[in-house]
């Protein structure tokens, strides 16, 4: 759904589950200089579009929006095509998080959900899901805040925008472990479990994937230079892809059993292999620190 066609008109849509987080990252991204406008109709995107080209407007937009903003699915996918036919930069950055949570923040602030026709938020969340389903599969972004907190989302929306101008794809790395289960928002996974465990190494149990003795007992594996030798032909060949097909953003997942000692050594071995290929690479270790 991304095109980069140049400098011009770039509108970034943020959209998604209610109560994920859009109006936290609206405000990190009017932080980052875009002109945000919230509870935008799909239908409206084209007149935002259409004046933003006239005069000394502004060029770089946020747009919010959501469910209650009119046919949204149809308006939505109509008001891209519109502007990617017209040469401006796109991109649609949706919020997820897990049910449990999302009706935990709705009991918190004990707020209505938009599509709850009775007072069970639940009825409103598992609507609200199924509308949404195909949209989370054409967007370039997804985010997961199932874990996050209204910081941890700012600074990783920031993070992601910070380079915004550069036509470079951003690789976003975030290493795991499967017992805490897979992340929500990873386009691609890898599963690094066929290495030997460092955690039934007595000297390096405490230590983590960042520590040196950890790293060298990964990376000295055999096995752990043909691994890292195959994803290294996978990305030559996929990461120029993937930018000529305009995708800005990349999620890839490194998991092991409890993603302190192998999934980290990997992601970060990978991050310095993507970062020589030349696309800024971003690592985040998910569970390093949880038992």
């Amino acid at each position: 759904m991304t095109t980069r066609s140049g400098i011009g008109l770039d509108v970034t849509i943020v959209t998604g589950m209610s109560g994920a987080g859009r109006n936290t990252a609206a405000n990190v991204l009017e932080d980052l200089g875009l002109f945000v406008i919230d509870n935008l109709p799909p239908a409206l995107i084209g007149k935002v579009a259409e004046l933003a080209r006239g005069g000394d407007r502004p060029h770089r937009y946020g747009l919010v929006i959501d469910v209650r903003s009119g046919a949204f699915v149809d308006d939505l996918g109509a008001a891209l095509s519109e502007l990617r036919v017209t040469g401006a930069t796109t991109r649609v950055v949706f919020l997820d998080a897990s049910d449990e949570v999302l009706l935990r923040r709705f009991d918190t602030t004990r707020r209505r959900h938009p599509m709850a026709d009775t007072q069970r938020i639940v009825e409103g969340i598992q609507k609200e899901r199924a509308l949404l389903e195909v949209l989370k599969g054409e967007a370039d972004l997804v985010i997961d805040t199932t874990e996050l907190n209204v910081h941890d989302l700012r600074e990783r929306i920031a993070r992601l925008f910070a380079d915004d101008e550069s036509a470079k794809l951003v690789v976003s790395i975030v290493s795991f472990g499967y017992k805490h289960g897979l992340p929500l928002d990873c386009d691609l996974v890898f599963d690094c479990r066929f290495l030997p465990n460092p955690h039934w190494v007595d000297t390096l149990r405490p230590l983590d994937g960042r520590d040196a003795p950890v790293r060298e007992y990964v990376l000295k594996q055999t096995d752990t230079d043909k691994f890292l030798e195959a994803l290294e032909g996978l990305f030559q060949l996929t990461l120029p892809a993937f930018e000529r097909e305009g995708r800005a953003y990349l999620s890839v997942g490194i998991g092991c059993t409890g993603g302190h000692h192998r999934s980290v050594a990997i992601a970060e071995a990978l991050a310095l292999m993507i970062g020589e290929q030349g696309y800024p690479p971003q690592v985040r270790h998910r569970d390093v620190d949880r038992d």
